[in-house]
């Protein structure tokens, strides 16, 4: 394994348990993977504009047509497409903001996924350019959703990701958080023995 990509989309920088678990589960990958390098893109510390008409007219125009503003646009998401292509394992931590990923996760999203560079349409349907890699997802969650309807977001980033090719992917629900501590206790528990067995 070369590279390991984390993507971290919580707003709290502290008390975050979706950023917690997913440090824990990438210092398990660095044990199993010393040779990894391991690449952060923080989207609370850095954080991407959303899709707007500059990018857009970015990615339709060669690129010596390009103004300064639409030049600049598609460099970042071209850095950021680079990054996920360059990593063999990628780490997704996703708390569940009403329902679904946070607007910062689905900026980065919008940014790599990119008709050309992750995925191209053919006359019957999009193929996904980017090769399957194992991707990990960490959520945090204050009630029980897994398999809900309401669960908006394993949908989403499952969908997502596999439009673009990629569908080895996998996830760490740590749930009902907000549902009291006996509970809470329990949805830790759940999501430290999926990593113990990740870890194996």
């Amino acid at each position: 394994m070369k590279q390991i990509l984390v993507i971290q989309s919580s707003a709290r920088q502290n008390g975050s348990l979706s950023r917690e678990y997913t440090a824990n589960l990438v210092a398990r990958l660095q044990a199993q993977h010393p040779e990894a390098k391991v690449v952060t893109r923080d989207l609370t510390a850095q954080a991407l504009p959303h899709l707007d008409e500059t990018l857009l007219n970015g990615w339709m125009k060669p690129v010596d047509q390009q103004t300064d503003a639409e030049r600049a646009a598609s460099e970042r998401s071209n850095e950021l497409v680079d990054e996920l292509m360059a990593s063999d394992v990628v780490v997704i931590g996703s708390p569940m903001y009403n329902f679904g990923i946070t607007s910062t996760l689905k900026a980065w999203f919008d940014h790599v996924l990119r008709a050309g560079r992750t995925f191209k349409y053919t006359e019957t349907g999009p193929v996904g350019l980017t090769p399957d890699r194992k991707v990990y997802v960490v959520t945090s969650r204050g009630g029980r959703h897994q398999g809900m309807p309401q669960d908006h977001q394993q949908p989403y980033i499952t969908t997502a990701l596999g439009f673009i090719g990629i569908q080895d992917v996998s996830f760490v629900h740590v749930e009902a958080q907000g549902l009291g501590e006996v509970e809470a206790g329990k949805g830790r528990a759940e999501a430290e023995k999926v990593l113990a067995g990740i870890a194996a």
